[in-house]
């Protein structure tokens, strides 16, 4: 369990929480473990399949703390409110600002900026790791380059010039992908990035963990009051969770992109996990896909420490301190949305 940003994270798959008074209690085997008082706390958002109490329901509702459920993977469930829901405030001001271009650019700008900022330091961890098996020239030109970006896409006030922005800076970073994958390369090569359907192994499973990331990072927007359809940079799409595709996008390189990358070059896959279509698509099969998903499962438990708030929290945790940011910003609690910046 950890307390941030005045939330109650309930990370333990056991724990069932009830209230005594003015105070949520955490259980476990029946046994109470920890307090916290309700007055403290604006949210909890438990991972749990225990549950709670009605009567901490209802305390929740009625002091406009808001309770949501996921499961252990982390699958937004629901999320109690009362007879007013205060998240309507919320979400008005999140149609406000994406009906709002100049708004909109102002938020997306940061997002981008993390997604490059990290897609660079990407290319760093492998360039000091690894300087003896890489071209370190090759990948210190592109992180060059990236970083010269990072001072045009913070000053950009115009979407469209800075999704091309965005446009540049990933074709920078995938044009060196390869350089960074360091085993079996007659199986792992990466000529360039293809989706719909991806064309090779490693565009097989960077789609597999963005859609796993973008799951994440939608349920983390509904479990804070926010409608993870409507985005700032990616534009309305029926069916497309297009707030979740924005806050995903500096989440890319440090937790999908390493995470492929670390699964190639410790061997974890081999041809055989792969399954080729007539049609061009490469796929993983299924016993691949339930070995990617508990290596996934795994990493989110691994402990860093947050840039911007400097507390350790797992990886798991990412998607759902950065909604919170991004809520705090939208109900004018901070002045700029902080993205996550990886080293």
């Amino acid at each position: 369990m950890r307390h941030l940003l005045n939330t109650l994270f309930v990370t333990s798959e056991d724990i069932y929480l009830s209230l005594d008074g003015e105070n949520v209690i955490a259980n476990r085997n029946k046994e109470a473990i920890a307090r916290y008082p309700l007055h403290t706390l604006c949210a909890i958002l438990t991972f749990s399949y225990a549950g709670a109490s009605p009567a901490l329901m209802g305390a929740c509702a009625t002091r406009g703390i808001a309770l949501s459920f996921c499961t252990p993977r982390g699958k937004f469930l629901a999320r109690v409110t009362g007879e007013s829901n205060g998240n309507v405030l919320l979400r008005r001001m999140q149609y406000r600002i994406a009906d709002d271009p100049m708004q909109s650019c102002r938020i997306a700008r940061a997002m981008v900026f993390g997604k490059v900022h990290n897609a660079r330091w990407s290319i760093e961890r492998t360039k000091r790791d690894h300087s003896l098996r890489v071209d370190a020239q090759r990948l210190g030109a592109i992180s060059v380059q990236l970083k010269a970006l990072l001072p045009q896409i913070i000053s950009e006030t115009c979407l469209e010039s800075l999704r091309g922005l965005e446009g540049v800076g990933a074709s920078a970073y995938f044009s060196v992908f390869d350089q960074m994958i360091l085993g079996d390369k007659d199986t792992f090569s990466f000529p360039s990035r293809s989706k719909r359907p991806p064309r090779d192994p490693v565009n097989a499973m960077l789609s597999f963990a963005y859609s796993l990331l973008a799951q994440d990072c939608a349920s983390a927007l509904e479990s804070v009051g926010l409608d993870s359809y409507v985005g700032f940079l990616h534009r309305d799409r029926p069916g497309r969770s297009s707030l979740a595709l924005d806050c995903m996008e500096e989440l890319r390189p440090c937790i999908a992109d390493r995470f492929v990358l670390s699964c190639i070059n410790n061997r974890i896959f081999k041809a055989t996990d792969f399954l080729y279509r007539e049609s061009g698509g490469v796929y993983l099969q299924e016993n691949a896909r339930r070995t990617f998903l508990q290596r996934w499962q795994e990493r989110k438990k691994e402990v860093i420490t947050h840039p911007f708030l400097g507390e350790k929290i797992p990886w798991g945790l990412v998607p759902y301190l950065q909604a919170l940011l991004l809520s705090r910003l939208l109900r004018d609690d901070l002045d700029e949305y902080p993205p996550f910046l990886w080293k």
